[in-house]
């Protein structure tokens, strides 16, 4: 099943399939390596929600939700049904 990045859970894992946006802000995104097929897990979340930590390629990665809304993921679960 298809989502935002801001919505898995802590632990929750997904493959990157696609960022929406354009300008500035995708660039900085791709460059930090959030790129089609890339596999990411959620490490914490802040109280609020925002800022919220990843793991991405073997480092740790935090984005604010703004940020993270911009990107769509498959969960594993996803993946298995072929969504």
């Amino acid at each position: 099943m298809e989502k935002r990045l801001s919505e898995l859970k802590v632990g929750e894992k997904g493959i990157i399939v696609r960022i929406e946006g354009s300008g500035f802000t995708k660039k900085r995104l791709l460059d930090m390596g959030l790129v089609k097929g890339a596999e990411i897990t959620v490490i914490r979340k802040a109280p609020l929600g925002d800022p919220i930590e990843f793991l991405l390629k073997g480092y740790n990665l935090s984005l604010r939700k703004k940020d993270s809304d911009s990107v769509y993921v498959i969960t594993e679960e996803g993946a298995e049904n072929g969504v």
